[in-house]
C-alpha cells in the first residue's frame, strides 16, 4: 500500500473540473450516471467505460469523477495511460485496495502487449475485491485496436455511455462559469469572439482562458476584444 500512497499523492486534478462545472445538457444523463456508480454499493457492476472524440470532456468527466468519490468518502485515483505508459507497469501493483480506479484516454495502449496484459490484470484484482473502474477511450471498445481479446472484453462488461460533443452554446455557458469561478466576467461578445477566432475544442478554449487570466491579473485588465487580441496575437 504504500506504493498506492505515494501514487495518489502524486496525481493533482484540477480543482475546476467538477461535476458542477461540467456544462452540458446533452451529456448531463451520463453525470447522473457516473454519480449513481460512484455512490453504488452494489455487487454489480464494477467497471464504466467513457468514450468519445477528442476534447469532448472525458478527462474532465474522469478528473470530476475522481473529486465526486473523495467528496462521498471514498479512495480514488485519477491516472492518465500518456503518463503510465511511461511508467513500469508495476505502477499499478496494488491499486485494486482503492475504491474507485480512473484510467483516462486507454486508446493509448493499443499497440503496447504489456500494459495491456497490465490493466486485464488490475481489471481482475479491482473485480475480487468488489472495487471500482472507470475507464476511458476515444473509441468504442471493439474499435480501440486493442489486441488482447480478453481486455476487449472486459471493457464491454460494465456500463458504457458515449460522450457526445457539445454545442456552441453550451461551449458559452460552460467558458463563463469558468470565468466566473475565478472571479473574471466574460461577455457574450467576448467568447463569441473567442469560438469564431480560436479552435473550437474545450481544451483549447480553457487553455486560452488560462491564458488571458494570468495576463489579466499581471496586467490588471478586463477581458475584452482588444485585450484577448493583443494577448493571443489575433487579428
Amino acid at each position: 500500500m504504500k506504493q498506492v500512497a505515494q501514487l495518489t499523492l502524486m496525481v493533482q486534478l484540477p480543482d475546476d473540473e467538477t461535476f458542477d462545472s461540467f456544462k452540458s445538457e446533452t451529456n448531463q444523463g451520463i453525470v447522473t450516471q457516473l454519480k449513481s456508480y460512484i455512490e453504488s454499493q452494489q455487487a454489480t457492476p464494477h467497471s464504466f467505460y467513457l468514450f468519445g472524440l477528442s476534447s469532448v470532456g472525458k478527462s474532465h468527466l474522469m478528473h470530476a469523477s475522481s473529486t465526486y468519490a473523495a467528496q462521498i468518502g471514498k479512495s480514488s485515483v485519477c491516472l492518465s495511460c500518456a503518463e503510465l505508459k511511461q511508467l513500469p507497469v508495476e505502477v499499478l501493483d496494488g491499486l485494486e485496495q482503492i475504491d474507485l480506479i480512473c484510467l483516462d484516454d486507454i486508446h493509448l495502449i493499443a499497440g503496447d502487449t504489456r500494459w495491456q496484459q497490465a490493466i486485464f490484470d488490475l481489471f481482475n484484482r479491482v473485480l475480487e475485491q468488489n472495487n471500482y473502474l472507470l475507464i476511458s477511450g476515444d473509441e468504442s471498445a471493439q474499435q480501440l485496436g486493442i489486441s488482447l481479446p480478453d481486455l476487449v472484453s472486459r471493457l464491454t462488461w460494465g456500463l458504457t455511455e458515449q460522450v457526445k460533443p457539445v454545442d456552441d452554446e453550451e461551449k458559452v455557458i460552460a467558458l463563463q462559469y469558468r470565468a466566473t469561478q475565478r472571479g473574471l466576467f466574460l461577455s457574450d461578445e467576448v467568447v463569441k469572439f473567442l469560438l469564431n477566432r480560436l479552435s473550437r475544442d474545450m481544451g483549447s478554449l480553457i487553455n486560452s482562458l488560462d491564458v488571458l487570466d494570468k495576463a489579466s491579473i499581471q496586467e490588471q485588465r478586463k477581458i475584452t476584444i482588444p485585450f484577448i487580441k493583443e494577448v493571443l496575437t489575433l487579428q
